[in-house]
């Protein structure tokens, strides 16, 4: 008795027929998101911190924006880009038709 048995799944729906051109700009679209991400992603885990002495200057809520930014706004940011994210590909994913329910 095999404890996997060998069951083909079939789905409930076809798959999506979309052209060429659609797929470029699905792509596209979804490519410059993904750049756009990375680049907040380097600026906020990076080069906020490379600049931290420089930043020391200037205080937000009595810390320092060098400290302030090493300890909780990066994290803040990433949060936000992750949600942002999130928003922003279900919108590309309407706008192309490929949206999961």
């Amino acid at each position: 008795m095999a404890l996997v048995e060998n069951v083909r799944h079939t789905p409930t729906e076809p798959a999506l027929q979309i052209s060429q051109a659609t797929t470029v700009a699905y792509w596209r679209k979804t490519s410059g998101l993904m750049w756009t991400m990375l680049v907040i992603w380097l600026v906020a885990g990076f080069a906020v911190h490379l600049f931290a002495p420089s930043l020391n200057a200037i205080h937000v809520l009595g810390f320092p924006l060098g400290f302030y930014m090493a300890a909780q706004g990066s994290l803040i940011i990433f949060v936000l880009q992750l949600f942002w994210f999130a928003k922003a590909q279900n919108r590309i994913d309407e706008e192309f038709g490929v949206a999961e329910e």
